[in-house]
């Protein structure tokens, strides 16, 4: 038998719980899911409880069958279509008669210590020698494109144009791990100028096996930061789901109001979706996964996300991920303001 708690306890939690039928339709939500999704009680009752995810399917899965145990849904986005700004939450899922109780313990956009800090000295001699290493071969291959670049002309010319080019941007990351120079001031950047010309290195990369979308925000105020710093982040988030499989990459930017990073004072805030509908991130790797030297494939070098995170601590901004197979989404959140002098 289902004992109903009294509404009245319920309200006097500070936990958001709701109740639903068996069809997942809202029949009753506390006054603290009310206050923490920031609408009135009223606009929950008869919703159906799917309706409130905003990003993936988890709990529209989970509401398809009949609950038979109680279930956990880590860091689920809950809000209500043109409603205030999503929350997270951790949500558990008891079964009860005629439905089941949906309780949320709400939880931080953008958790736990940033990865770059726990890197040990001994991973950073690693790194080093990696450069060391990469040095060489890259001289070989600019030589060789610069060669090259002589004796072709038109789209040819153009693809050896951008071989020099990235090498010359990697070359410059490998001096950087083996003698660190000052940053460069930063500058005012067109992020969605840096996105196009990702676009153009995935296009080469993937050909016509992948379709590349673009989400952009048109109303974007410039950014203050490294324009080569973030083409190299956002190419490592590209590449990561080109090689996780891929049939759609999108990239989606929005202005995000009141963003809070870290333990910064809310601020606007560039946010940069990287949307991949691949294999999803392995569990075993979820834990470490920005670290440098994880990787989920043999050929990996698992540098490419921890640099993408570096990039994003240079901004004062920070890199985050959720994932599932075929849904898997790399965020980077960075100020708009206040970043003028923002290197570490």
């Amino acid at each position: 038998m289902d004992l109903a708690p009294d509404p009245a306890l319920l309200d006097a939690l500070s936990t958001p719980v709701l109740r639903l039928d068996a069809a997942g339709v809202v029949r009753f939500a506390n006054l603290a899911t009310a206050r923490w999704l920031g609408v009135g009680v009223r606009r929950l009752l008869g919703l159906h409880a799917a309706a409130l995810e905003q990003d993936g399917r988890q709990l529209a899965d989970c509401l398809a069958v009949p609950l038979q145990a109680p279930l956990r849904l880590r860091r689920v986005m809950l809000g209500l279509p043109n409603g205030p700004a999503p929350r997270f939450a951790d949500l558990w899922l008891a079964p009860a008669d005629d439905g089941c109780w949906l309780e949320a313990h709400p939880v931080e956009e953008f958790p736990g210590e940033d990865p770059a800090r726990l890197l040990p000295s001994a991973l950073a001699a690693s790194l080093k020698g990696l450069a060391h290493e990469l040095r060489n071969p890259l001289l070989g291959i600019k030589g060789a494109a610069q060669l090259l670049a002589r004796r072709v002309e038109g789209e040819s010319r153009e693809l050896t144009a951008i071989i020099e080019s990235e090498v010359g941007r990697l070359s410059a990351l490998v001096d950087r791990l083996l003698s660190p120079a000052p940053p460069r001031p930063f500058a005012p950047v067109n992020i969605h100028a840096v996105l196009e010309r990702v676009l153009r290195l995935a296009e080469h990369d993937a050909g016509w096996a992948v379709q590349l979308q673009r989400d952009y925000d048109p109303s974007l105020p410039e950014l203050q930061g490294d324009a080569d710093r973030l083409s190299q982040a956002v190419w490592n988030l590209v590449r990561n789901a080109l090689e996780a499989g891929a049939g759609t990459v999108t990239l989606r930017t929005r202005v995000e109001h009141a963003a809070r990073i870290g333990e910064a004072p809310p601020t606007l805030a560039l946010r940069l979706d990287v949307i991949d509908d691949g294999r999803g991130v392995p569990a075993e790797l979820a834990e470490h996964l920005l670290l440098p030297l994880v990787s989920g494939r043999a050929d990996g070098t698992g540098l490419g996300l921890a640099l993408a995170q570096q990039v994003a601590r240079e901004h004062r901004g920070v890199l985050t991920w959720r994932s599932r197979p075929g849904h898997t989404v790399f965020t980077l959140l960075l100020p708009l303001t206040g970043t003028e002098g923002a290197h570490d």
